[in-house]
């Protein structure tokens, strides 16, 4: 009989091989950990978030004696997150208006001079003026009143994802506790997983037959979102797990809660998502995260589960049934009261609104943006969370969007010809600044941005026409006089490329013309006699000054603007006029903030003195003749009643219509015409002039009715309008003030009337002898 078999080596070496796998296993558990370990350090110890940089308008100023248009400012608010309510506002971000008066709970704000509480302000109104600001806590009256930035864009990365940091200090203690209740009430218990909120959720899904509730923990949460992909398969569920108690170990829980917090999915806003806290915040209440009501708290973190499920603008049953369940699960873990939860469960919640992401001036934008190209990388703008703070004033830009608008297609209405297909239509564009700064403070640079990108304010190249006439008269004024007589008779010009004749606009019977009449009608001729006298060359280092980008040629049709600039340069160059000679740099920019508020980079104003006072004083008032006896004088019949330099602007076939108006505050440029060239049949007067007219009538904010003072180098005489020269004491029949510079005034009496007036007292003797 055969000995039994010896079974014990065979146990031995199933035992020995399970332990080099297991001793294997956890080898390759050790290694995978640290190195997971290593990525999880790394992924937290940079920049955690991609946060795009915010672009912001200028604040605005309000004080007693301010004229506003009531529906642009209304407007204004709204965009801001002010809720209209039917009661005296009782929380931050709450307005009531009437015809008469305007209360106004103010947000929590970042300032240029710092951080401001909101408060409670009544604001008396008689029709558009106020007559009062004052708060409504102490009665204390206000002489001015700043209102937050706008929001214009955000300048995203691929991901475009929304996000407002929020440290875990500002998030409250009620918001905290809501989201315990609804994802993980066990956080501070457990070490990144929970058995027994596992458990739970497999006894509450088998009772129901379906999956009802997860048994994933916050830390589990942050683990997937952060480091792997979406898929459910046994091994992603063990990495999680893993990557879970890893965190655990390297982090405190209140970090881990400031990661999730400000990670978290709350839904969608258009195409760009809406992530954390923070943003979550505002999107849906119009607040910062730290004023968040315990019942708008409950709402936010009931939608972790489902944001389009639960979102209170697509389901507010659905949201408002989610949000009492957190509510009551906050009473069940003792963090409120259980006779608290009637009067939450009834709280009635309203979205704030909001409107789908689009951005805001989205040409000024694009020029912004080119400005910021020479200071940051596009990867830095669309993830560092800066603050880009511009000196766009949206009530001026949404005032010109609409008078542009509103005026091409009351002209096309008018002129049928003029109506082409979407890629062909009519277009225009508009500058409006401040001269003395040069803060651009509205930028249309056409119809429709999202049918074309093409930036007519900023890139398009257009004949300027009779815009171009008062650099005629500035460089001619060492020489000439305001008072000073041109002919405006036909004559025919010599150049290098053959003859030329300009011709006046329309007959006129004026052959000898004041250089104030010849700015004012605008006749071709004159204007080009007073070029030729100057000197062409002379005109042109007057342009070039003005730092007009044309390469110009001297040939006599200079002088009637027959050469091309952008729109942007020319109300650049006019700006000398209103600003007393200084010529200033076109300013988009003010300053950026980093995501902490300090000021990374700060725009100062440049500017460059080209003429003295006395010059642009001068060019100013023979300006005002233009609009007040000259070609712009329909500004009176369109309801400007204010004083107002300008100037109208026609090219040749009437491809291009200009205007261009300033007074002592503002100043604003219109062209329109067709990118094509095709002939609008219609002067810069009928075209381009009504939209300057509308735009200023809608924002009588800016509007003072003053005009420029004399400066020191301007006198007054009285001339005879016919000769141009002082008046005779032997009296000239037609006589008028006029402005000279100090060092050149006529000093020649009128030779005309005195002559006149010898011979006539010579005849009378004669006869009288006879």
């Amino acid at each position: 009989m055969k000995n039994p078999l010896n079974i014990k080596p065979l146990i031995r070496k199933v035992a020995l091989l399970i332990l080099i796998v297991m001793a294997a296993g956890l080898f390759a558990i050790s290694v995978y950990g640290l190195n997971l370990s290593k990525q999880i350090e790394t992924r937290f110890a940079g920049r955690r978030w991609q946060v795009p940089s915010r672009v912001f308008s200028a604040s605005m100023m309000l004080y007693p004696g301010q004229q506003l248009d009531r529906t642009l400012f209304i407007e204004k608010l709204k965009r801001l997150n002010y809720r209209p309510v039917s009661t005296y506002p009782a929380q931050k971000g709450e307005m009531n208006f009437s015809e008469s008066r305007l209360l106004i709970y103010l947000h929590n704000a970042s300032l240029m001079d710092g951080e401001r509480e909101g408060f409670a302000v009544y604001i008396q109104f008689e029709n558009s003026r106020i007559e009062s600001i004052r708060r409504m806590d102490n009665s204390e009256s206000l002489s001015t009143l700043e209102l937050e930035p706008e929001e214009l864009s955000l300048l995203f990365g691929p991901d475009r994802e929304r996000r407002r940091l929020a440290s875990i200090q500002e998030i409250p203690e009620h918001f905290i506790h809501a989201v315990l209740a609804a994802e993980d009430a066990d956080f501070y218990n457990h070490y990144g997983i929970s058995v027994s909120g596992i458990i739970r959720a497999l006894y509450k899904n088998l009772r129901a037959g379906k999956v009802l509730q997860g048994g994933s923990t916050i830390t589990q949460q942050m683990a997937k979102n952060y480091f792997l992909k979406p898929e459910r398969t046994i091994s992603r569920k063990l990495k999680e797990v893993l990557t879970a108690l890893i965190i655990e170990l390297k982090y405190e829980k209140n970090e881990i809660l400031e990661i999730y917090f400000n990670e978290i999915y709350f839904g969608q806003k258009g195409a760009s998502s809406i992530n954390g806290a923070g943003e979550a915040a505002y999107f849906y209440f119009g607040k910062p995260v730290a004023d968040l009501t315990l019942a708008e708290s409950a709402m936010l973190a009931g939608l972790i589960k489902g944001p389009n499920l639960y979102s209170p603008y697509k389901n507010p049953k659905a949201a408002i049934s989610r949000r009492n369940h957190v509510l009551s699960e906050m009473a069940r873990h003792g963090w409120i009261a259980e006779d608290e939860l009637p009067a939450l469960t009834a709280t009635l919640l309203s979205p704030t609104g909001f409107r789908t992401y689009s951005r805001r001036a989205p040409y000024f934008i694009d020029y912004l943006q080119k400005q910021l190209s020479s200071l940051y990388s596009k990867e830095d703008l669309s993830s560092l969370g800066l603050s880009i703070h511009t000196t766009l004033d949206t009530m001026v830009q949404d005032a010109a969007a609409k008078a542009l608008e509103n005026r091409l297609a009351r002209l096309e209405s008018l002129m049928p010809v003029l109506t082409k297909k979407p890629d062909q239509r009519l277009q225009g564009a508009v500058i409006v600044m401040q001269p003395r700064t040069g803060h651009i403070l509205a930028m249309v640079g056409g119809r429709d941005y999202s049918h074309t990108q093409f930036n007519r304010a900023t890139q398009s190249y257009r004949q300027t026409g009779s815009l171009f006439k008062p650099f005629v008269c500035l460089s001619a004024l060492d020489s000439f006089t305001p008072a000073s007589i041109f002919s405006n008779e036909a004559k025919v010009y010599t150049t290098t490329d053959g003859t030329w004749e300009p011709k006046n606009y329309k007959p006129v019977m004026e052959m000898q013309v004041s250089m104030r009449t010849a700015l004012a009608k605008s006749y071709n001729r004159a204007i080009v006699d007073l070029a030729m006298q100057t000197g062409i060359e002379n005109i042109i280092k007057t342009a070039d000054a003005l730092k007009l980008s044309a390469r110009l040629k001297p040939y006599p049709s200079l002088a009637l603007g027959a050469f091309e600039a952008s729109p942007i340069e020319i109300a650049r160059a006019y700006c000398v006029f209103a600003a007393d000679g200084i010529l200033p740099f076109p300013l988009a920019l003010k300053n950026v903030t980093s995501s902490n508020g300090n000021v990374l980079n700060r725009r100062q104003i440049r500017i460059n003195r080209v003429m003295s006072p006395a010059k642009a004083f001068i060019i100013s008032s023979m300006l005002r003749t233009a609009v007040e006896e000259g070609t712009a004088r329909s500004l009176g019949s369109l309801g400007i009643q204010f004083p107002v330099a300008g100037k109208t602007g026609t090219s040749s076939n009437y491809r291009d219509a200009w205007f261009a108006g300033y007074t002592p505050d503002i100043l604003a440029l219109v062209w329109v015409g067709f990118d094509k060239g095709d002939s609008i049949h219609a002067s810069g007067a009928i075209a381009a002039l009504p939209v300057w007219a509308e735009l200023l009538k809608s924002i009588p904010q800016y509007v003072s009715g003053s005009w420029f003072r004399m400066p020191p180098g301007v006198v007054k005489k009285t001339i005879c309008t016919e000769s141009g020269m002082l008046s005779s004491r032997f009296g000239c029949p037609d006589v008028k003030e006029e402005i000279f510079l100090e060092e050149n005034i006529p000093d020649t009496v009128c030779p005309i009337h005195g002559i006149r007036l010898f011979d006539n007292l010579l005849n009378g003797l004669k006869k009288f002898a006879e």
